[in-house]
């Protein structure tokens, strides 16, 4: 199989531009279409295009997805990115580039449902499904061919179509011989688009890119790289294995690998999760301390619930801070036991702001860092002010399961854990 058409799924055993059977140039057609298995699923403009599918009238209007006239962007259509609008981009920037856009503050609860729709037939497909985020992931459909019916490539369009069809969003693929690659080729054609990278081209594709599509390599270690001479991934291919591990180390290795198109990591559904994080943004700066610890608290009640409800913890508590001129303090903790309650957040985290005190903030966030599965940390034999949290925390969460988030508000009496 070379082409498969995107419209009605028909097949063929030759590359072809136009449908054999429906006449359609939406035809996926690649030499390599029936050999490949490994994928990498973004939905394009999450956030926003839930947004957009439940309010039809602001189909063609631009929209982000953000919080508070200082806050940042979480996502922004493609309309709006045509104005220059961008993820994480600060809300007045924003609005300065887009002044027309419709903001829409997120509704996690909302976008966490669509997310568990989508994946939930991804993984009907294979088990071998690695997600990076609510709306990525990496889909590995070695062997799947005879149990569903199809190519990997066949699978994945059909899939395309239902998601589009039956949850009304769109989402772009990418399929090559690895995670590196098929990354790389869902961000070729977006949005709605299914791109293929086969072993055959793949090092000529990267050759001219600059080297921050590499993964791994943000803007301080790009402008290294240029500094010493490599500005494309093919001047990384060129180079001197030796030299490059003289130079990065371990690095080194992994940066000549990849710049030859190679990348052995598999598609983990276990893959550890390095972090999860909470913040907020003030619309006017604060500085008194109890300005501040009133921000933090909610923030330990969110990271704290969704710990518990994804069954991790962690003994690393980080504290973010934006000052006024945008540059960010980040200080960190690591505790005697694994935690997952706001009561310890809390604690941890106004340990770490009381030295930070003194001049004005813009943002206040909290973090855990190095989670691991909340039944692989050692649990204390006895009876700890953590365990004790987390039987009444935990109880809360059942609470405003049934009854809804406002049926239990805890009273700051957990501002002085003891």
């Amino acid at each position: 199989m070379k082409s498969v058409c995107r419209d009605c799924l028909w097949t063929g055993a030759d590359k072809v531009a136009r449908c054999q059977a429906c006449g359609s140039r939406r035809v996926v057609a690649h030499d390599e279409l029936g050999d490949l298995t490994i994928a990498h699923l973004d939905c394009d403009a999450f956030y926003a295009s839930v947004e957009k599918r439940d309010r039809p009238e602001l189909r063609d209007r631009p929209v982000i997805v953000g919080g508070g006239k200082r806050g940042v962007v979480s996502t922004a259509c493609y309309v709006a990115r045509l104005h220059g609008v961008g993820s994480a981009m600060p809300m007045f920037k924003a609005l300065k580039a887009c002044p027309d856009a419709v903001v829409i503050k997120p509704d996690f609860r909302k976008y966490v449902t669509e997310s568990r729709r989508i994946f939930a037939a991804v993984e009907r497909l294979t088990p071998l499904v690695q997600t990076l985020s609510l709306d990525e992931a990496w889909i590995d459909l070695t062997g799947t061919e005879r149990l569903n019916g199809g190519s990997p490539a066949f699978q994945l369009i059909r899939l395309q179509k239902w998601i589009e069809t039956e949850v009304g969003l769109t989402v772009s693929i990418g399929l090559a011989p690895n995670r590196f690659l098929a990354k790389v080729a869902s961000e070729m054609d977006k949005p709605r688009g299914f791109s293929v990278i086969g072993a055959a081209e793949a090092k000529g594709l990267l050759a001219p890119r600059p080297v921050n599509i590499l993964p791994g390599v943000g803007p301080v270690f790009g402008r290294t790289l240029r500094s010493d001479g490599f500005a494309t991934v093919g001047d990384l291919a060129a180079a001197d294995v030796k030299d490059l591990v003289r130079r990065y180390g371990e690095t080194g290795l992994r940066l000549y690998d990849l710049s030859h198109a190679r990348d052995a990591r598999p598609v983990r559904p276990d893959h550890d999760r390095r972090g999860m994080s909470a913040e907020t943004t003030f619309n006017d700066d604060l500085i008194m301390a109890e300005a501040l610890e009133a921000e933090l608290w909610p923030l330990c009640e969110k990271l704290a619930s969704k710990a518990r409800r994804d069954g991790v913890s962690s003994r690393v508590v980080v504290l973010k801070l934006r000052k006024t001129d945008f540059r960010i303090v980040t200080r960190r903790i690591t505790l005697a036991e694994p935690v997952q309650t706001a009561r310890a957040l809390f604690a941890a985290g106004r340990d770490l702001l009381k030295p930070e005190l003194g001049v004005p903030y813009r943002l206040i966030g909290v973090g855990l860092a190095d989670v691991a599965e909340a039944g692989d940390a050692p649990a204390g034999l006895f009876d700890t002010a953590e365990t004790r949290a987390l039987k009444t925390e935990t109880a809360i969460d059942a609470l405003r399961e049934k009854f809804g988030a406002a049926a239990v508000v805890a009273g700051r009496a957990l501002k002085k854990p003891g």
